[in-house]
């Protein structure tokens, strides 16, 4: 669904791509009062479309019903954390700040925090669609201030996909359930044994894979132990758990006993991409602790169709550590649509909006992208449920997900994860010192808001 935040951006890359964004935003919003400029993220992959082709389809809507008015898109096509930069670059000047920008939860409280972003409870008020939305995905767009800055265009979860043909070759069963981690890594130690000319298990690692590291890696260990990040009730981030060194020594040895990608692979910053569009679908990855939307790039007219995916690939949930309730676990996070507050339009940005959450545009764009609904009138509703094979099944798993503590810092203690587990996918740090340096950079980052354990 980064590199590194900006914050942490070397310089020379920072200029680069702040000249680039510029670039890219074209003379400024505020040049046509009629048209609202949609800023949103393209895939990397020249063949997926999914997002470009539902826009286009809301900008004919949206003109056809609002005569002499135009919409503009202006797509960011860039990895993850190229395009949070480019973004937040645009976002500085009302001379390149659009009027729509396409928001990652884990990012929207540092962008609030910044200033970049309108609060919109104005227009929420007198829209009677906000009622549809669930609570929790309202509550991923609201700042510490209570005020609400995004309308969430989904949610997603977390699990286990396997290739049922390697799966069968190694001798492990078609439905596989694992109960813990330790069933996850010998079930890899079997495929690698049995099956030896494909890759046993994929755990997102590392800077270049960004916050597909921190979240559907790291998080997805860390969140099946007795610890989390952040203790709500100390309001601090906590430092020192067992927790924490748990979830990294599973990464360390997911590499140190060649259980996944080559090294190589596993940080090249178009993993998700080598990951879905060649590993998966030719049958060269045995397991894959991934997300809800993967179906996305395998659907008619993505460019790596692929209408066998349902058939071949398995689905589990991530056990929790030790089969301790609740037995599994999930990482839920999301996007949503946020308006700059130098937007030159926001009027037009909002009546956008609403044209995109129609329940029938909202539902289209959830079977599109193998989104997770966020609104209760779409989850009802049964042709959503049969829209496509999984969704019943991770729909299921938002009982036992957990958000990210997308507090300010988030970004930070992001980078801060990442580099942990750099360092023990390549073996420069053991879990025991990667944990150590971790809380080191954690102080830090949240400027000592620590709890140690």
């Amino acid at each position: 669904m980064p590199v590194r935040p900006t914050a942490v951006l070397p310089s020379l890359l920072a200029t680069a791509l702040a000249a680039s964004a510029l670039t890219a935003c074209g003379g400024g919003s505020g040049s046509d009062p009629d048209t609202v400029k949609v800023s949103f993220k393209q895939s990397t992959d020249n063949s997926i479309h999914v997002m470009d082709d539902y826009l286009a389809d809301i900008k004919k809507q949206f003109e056809k019903a609002n005569p002499g008015k135009k919409v503009e898109l202006v797509p960011i096509k860039a990895p993850d954390s190229e395009y949070y930069t480019k973004l937040q670059q645009m976002l500085r000047s009302a001379k390149t700040a659009p009027d729509l920008v396409y928001e990652d939860t884990f990012l929207i409280n540092s962008d609030i925090t910044s200033g970049y972003l309108k609060p919109l409870d104005a227009y929420l008020a007198k829209w009677p669609d906000w009622n549809r939305f669930i609570d929790t995905a309202k509550a991923a767009a609201k700042a510490e201030d209570g005020k609400t800055y995004g309308v969430p265009d989904g949610t997603d979860t977390r699990g286990l996909w396997y290739d049922k043909g390697i799966f069968a070759k190694a001798g492990l069963p078609a439905d596989w359930q694992p109960k813990t981690w330790d069933e996850v890594l010998d079930a890899a130690r079997t495929i690698k044994r049995r099956v030896p000319d494909v890759t046993p298990l994929n755990v997102y690692t590392g800077k270049p894979a960004g916050e597909a590291a921190a979240m559907q890696g790291f998080e997805m260990l860390l969140y099946g132990t007795e610890d989390r990040l952040y203790d709500d009730a100390a309001k601090k981030w906590i430092a020192g758990s067992q927790g924490f060194e748990d979830a990294l020594s599973f990464v360390e040895t997911v590499y140190r006993e060649k259980l996944g990608p080559d090294v190589s692979t596993a940080l090249d910053p178009n993993i998700q991409t080598i990951v879905r569009g060649d590993l998966l679908p030719k049958g060269k990855l045995g397991i894959n602790l991934d997300g809800s939307w993967l179906p996305q790039d395998w659907l008619p007219g993505s460019g790596h169709e692929w209408p066998e995916w349902s058939s071949r690939l398995g689905l589990a949930y991530m056990p929790t550590q030790h089969g301790q309730a609740p037995g599994k676990v999930s990482m839920s996070g999301g996007w949503t649509w946020a308006v700059p507050a130098k937007a030159a339009n926001p009027d037009l940005a909002f009546d956008f909006i609403r044209t995109m959450q129609t329940k029938a545009n909202a539902q289209k764009w959830y079977v599109a992208n193998s989104g997770i609904s966020v609104r209760e009138d779409v989850a009802a509703d049964p042709a959503y449920a049969k829209a496509q094979p999984g969704i019943k099944f991770f729909t299921d798993l938002v009982a036992s997900t957990h958000y990210r503590p997308a507090y300010p810092a988030y970004p930070k203690v992001s980078t801060a994860i990442q580099e942990a587990m750099e360092g023990v996918t390549t073996g420069d740090a053991s879990a025991e010192e990667a944990a150590r340096n971790y809380d080191d950079s954690l102080k830090e980052a949240t400027d000592d808001q620590v709890i140690e354990k």
